[in-house]
């Protein structure tokens, strides 16, 4: 690996707890080998996502002990395998949550690869971005929209990627009425592909003031409180919060035969709903688990289309703790970014 270090830093969740604590700690680690169908890329930019934040806290069971997190990865290509022939060296590349699957269990073979069983994901099951190097399966990896920097394209590599699953598993229709609850980095930009693509009247509701008023300033219809309810019924909710008692407060928002998505990996419990006024009518909750590819390629063509406003708090690589910490507490306007020394804000 001509001009690649042979060590590099990297966070590794050491010890999975509290980020109030010292679960996360940086270490230097070897830079690794890619496998033969793999890309070694040099990481730009990395996007701080809530799924991070349960895998440093251990709301995610341990996969890979010491695992380095991080799947928002806008990366350059710095070397690949032998069989590693779809990317040159030198290409900026996205690196998203999904890292492998089997490619022929029933699942994979009918499209639904997300759901595949042998599944494995990046900042999980493998060592992620908050590092300088990292690998991808080359079959994994993201071609990239122009007119980004590499801060805004991190967030639409997780964020953007789920809440356009999310949007889909909700059945929006073309100008239907969305709930969007909470505002954080994947709510931020659904809201604004619903408009902008689906010319939806989307209705926020979350309990932060800041990001209340970003709704507003995206074009939201109305703006409330994640307790309240929107000024009109609803064709289609996504719940971006891992709040489950927001699940019936949604459904009850819901117009007859309305959808309502769960975007996160963790959710706390739901209570327990009424049939009669959460679920009759033919409403519906639908769970969404990771993405496929396809989801990827067709997300990151729209946002190269429609032009997204993509907020970001950027933080230096040596302030990964710090940055998770803060999205603990709701302290992060729009998308936290780890930034390489290099790396574009």
């Amino acid at each position: 690996m001509t001009g690649v270090p042979s060590t590099m830093r990297g966070w590794r969740v050491l010890d999975p707890g509290p980020v109030t604590g010292h679960p996360l700690g940086l270490a230097t680690i070897a830079v690794p080998e890619p496998a033969p169908d793999e890309l070694l890329v040099r990481v730009r930019a990395c996007g701080v996502c809530r799924t991070d934040l349960h895998v440093t806290e251990g709301d995610l069971p341990v996969h890979r002990v010491g695992v380095v997190p991080g799947h928002e990865v806008v990366a350059e290509v710095v070397d690949r395998g032998a069989d590693a022939r779809d990317h040159a060296v030198g290409d900026r590349v996205g690196v998203a949550w999904l890292r492998r699957t089997c490619g022929t269990c029933a699942y994979c073979r009918r499209g639904a690869e997300n759901l595949c069983p042998s599944s494995s994901y990046t900042g999980w099951d493998a060592d992620g971005g908050y590092a300088e190097y990292a690998t991808v399966p080359a079959a994994f990896a993201y071609r990239l929209p122009d007119g980004y920097s590499d801060a805004e394209l991190a967030p639409l590599l997780c964020a953007g990627i789920i809440g356009f699953r999310a949007l889909r598993r909700s059945g929006l229709a073309e100008g239907g009425r969305l709930g969007i609850y909470g505002f954080g980095a994947s709510a931020h930009l659904t809201a604004q592909l619903a408009i902008s693509a689906f010319g939806a009247r989307v209705h926020v509701l979350t309990r932060s003031a800041a990001a209340r008023e970003l709704a507003r300033e995206l074009g939201a219809a109305s703006v409330g409180d994640a307790a309240g309810a929107p000024p009109e019924p609803l064709d289609a909710a996504i719940n971006f919060t891992p709040a489950g008692d927001l699940v019936p407060v949604a459904l009850r928002a819901l117009d007859r035969g309305g959808v309502l998505a769960i975007a996160g990996i963790h959710l706390s419990d739901v209570p327990a709903l009424n049939y009669q006024a959460d679920l009759f009518y033919e409403r519906e909750v639908r769970s969404v688990t990771a993405n496929t590819r396809q989801d990827g390629r067709e997300f990151l063509e729209l946002a190269g289309r429609h032009r997204l406003a993509v907020t970001t708090t950027p933080y230096p690589f040596d302030a990964a703790d710090r940055a998770l910490r803060d999205l603990a507490a709701d302290r992060v306007n729009g998308a936290a970014v780890l930034l390489a020394e290099s790396g574009s804000s």
